[in-house]
């Protein structure tokens, strides 16, 4: 099950990631366990790695792995100190974060992801949980689809597809996603070479329908909390509005008094930073681009928490 899934720059991720050979590790979006299975390859033997997702048949891949040094816990990223409260972890030395779907959800008809063949519209990333795509469509607003559709997916057919997916229902609900692929390609009326007219559209719905955006503001604060001192934060986005989201979080921590206005304040009274940036943000290389094209969009950015030295840390780990 692993093999379907090909993690992008994952040699780079690990060397950013592992900061302590025996410490405590999140693998926070396992998908299917290929950033899991490497770094406890780069780990000792008395280093842990905890990994989360919402997705249920990532959870039952995570079954895969026997290893006394690993386990999985079915949640979303998002609720990240409960989940380390839950385990009796404390900080952690590294947390990891590869954001957006993975190939199993796109390549899963049933899951609804893709518009590449015919099949119930869910999207959702916790099965077990939320509305689907199909429920969502048939009670919004048009001016929340459009919204949607437009800020989300960068779309500037937004309007038009938002009329034609409103017309549509008042016909029929739209169940699946080949009717909807069809529905935004009648609306969009040019799109660039090899690009599906429904690409951006798919992309906005699923990104509303499980929060992905809100999940992340949510999550990096947090995450920031449960780093030791010299604990490092790897995120790798797909996604221009992720991406920028991480940017500007690590931004504000390495620098929290630069937004602040002009007051006669000492040195001492302003905000300290918690996090530095480590590097600029790295991109997959040419050789792993045309091995694995979904690596083209792909942005890692690394972060380290600021704090007194490990050694000074404490024993709990």
């Amino acid at each position: 099950m692993s093999s379907l899934h090909r993690p992008v720059m994952l040699a780079e991720a690990i060397a950013a990631l592992v900061v302590a050979p025996q410490g405590r590790y999140v693998d926070a979006t396992f998908g299917r366990g290929g950033h899991s299975r490497a770094l406890l390859a780069a780990l000792g033997p008395r280093a842990a790695v905890l990994a989360i997702d919402r997705d249920p048949a990532a959870i039952v891949a995570a079954r895969e792995i026997h290893d006394e040094r690993f386990s999985a816990v079915h949640g979303a990223f998002a609720d990240v100190d409960q989940i380390l409260a839950a385990a009796g972890w404390d900080r952690v030395d590294g947390i990891l974060l590869d954001l957006g779907v993975s190939s199993p959800q796109l390549d899963e008809p049933s899951r609804g992801f893709s518009f590449r063949a015919d099949a119930p519209l869910d999207m959702r990333m916790d099965t077990t949980r939320g509305p689907t795509a199909a429920q969502w469509l048939a009670e919004c607003s048009e001016e929340d689809l459009r919204k949607v559709i437009s800020e989300y997916g960068e779309e500037r057919f937004a309007r038009s597809i938002a009329k034609q997916v409103a017309a549509a229902r008042r016909e029929r609900p739209i169940a699946s996603t080949g009717e909807l692929a069809a529905i935004v390609g009648s609306a969009v009326r040019t799109r660039e070479p090899g690009q599906d007219p429904a690409t951006r559209t798919f992309q906005a719905i699923r990104i509303h329908i499980n929060q992905e955006l809100a999940q992340l503001s949510i999550a990096l604060p947090k995450m920031r909390d449960a780093l030791l001192p010299g604990g490092r934060l790897v995120v790798i986005a797909f996604h221009s509005l992720e991406d920028r989201i991480v940017k500007r979080f690590i931004q504000g921590e390495a620098n929290p008094a630069a937004d602040m206005p002009l007051l006669p304040l000492r040195a001492a009274e302003l905000p300290q930073p918690t996090m530095r940036r480590l590097g600029g943000a790295v991109r997959a290389s040419a050789a792993e681009i045309a091995a694995n094209p979904r690596a083209r969009s792909a942005v890692l950015r690394v972060a380290e928490r600021i704090g007194p030295s490990l050694a000074n840390a404490g024993p709990e780990r």
